[in-house]
């Protein structure tokens, strides 16, 4: 019974983890085709000043910011900070109870 808890837990978290995947890709290319429409109507409207840039950058910090929380390369606040917290108020919270 206990495997089958844990495959059915880890078959969830994969899933979960397929989706933020997704997620991701579909920003991705919303974020290329939007930008590369926006660059299209700077370059046709007004050559001469470039601001196309602009929501280029913002955007792409937000894509930045998606992609490495899905792939779990966060620095700071990422799975392992999570899990270290989760065990830190687990710990507190066995202290209490035993004092």
């Amino acid at each position: 019974m206990e495997n089958t808890y844990q495959n059915d837990e880890r078959y969830f978290r994969a899933k979960k983890q397929i989706e933020e995947i997704k997620g991701f890709y579909g920003n991705l290319a919303s974020y290329i085709v939007f930008n590369s429409v926006l660059l299209v109507i700077n370059l046709v409207t007004s050559p001469d000043h470039l601001w196309f840039y602009w929501p280029l950058f913002g955007w792409g910090i937000g894509v930045v910011i998606h992609g490495l929380r899905v792939f779990n390369y966060m620095p700071f606040l990422g799975k392992d900070w999570e899990k270290q917290k989760i065990k830190q108020i687990m710990d507190q919270e066995n202290k209490k109870n035993w004092e």
